[in-house]
């Protein structure tokens, strides 16, 4: 097993997949940290060395993932909901925020927004 900013992953697993897994890094980014590294975009956890392991752990420290991604999130539907907008109101009352249609698919966007109802 491989650790990466306290995640173990199994070693037969990619380099990029598991980058992935972390909440705020998409494939763009994790293809930009695989470059800076010149990891190949192929390569399993197992094959890295313990020095390139611990600069990819230093690389995402100092990014803004994980809990502090959510909270930034969470803190940008506040700011939207206490100023009384339209998105706003939209996320409180747990309807569809970005135009789509209310008149016969709401259950998913009511299950997606249902999380900023009880905030």
């Amino acid at each position: 097993m491989v650790l990466i900013l306290g995640a173990s992953f199994h070693e037969l697993k990619l380099v990029k997949k598991a980058l992935e897994t972390f909440y705020g890094l998409g494939p763009q980014i994790s293809d930009r940290i695989l470059a800076k590294y010149s990891i190949h975009p192929r390569a399993k956890l197992g094959s890295l060395s313990q020095k390139t392991i611990t600069a990819l752990s230093a690389e995402l420290s100092t990014m803004t993932i994980e809990n502090d991604a959510r909270k930034m999130v969470q803190d940008n539907i506040k700011r939207l909901r206490d100023m009384g907008t339209y998105r706003g109101r939209r996320h409180a009352m747990g309807l569809p925020v970005r135009g789509q249609n209310t008149r016969t698919q709401i259950n998913t966007a009511r299950r997606l927004n249902e999380i900023e109802r009880r905030a």
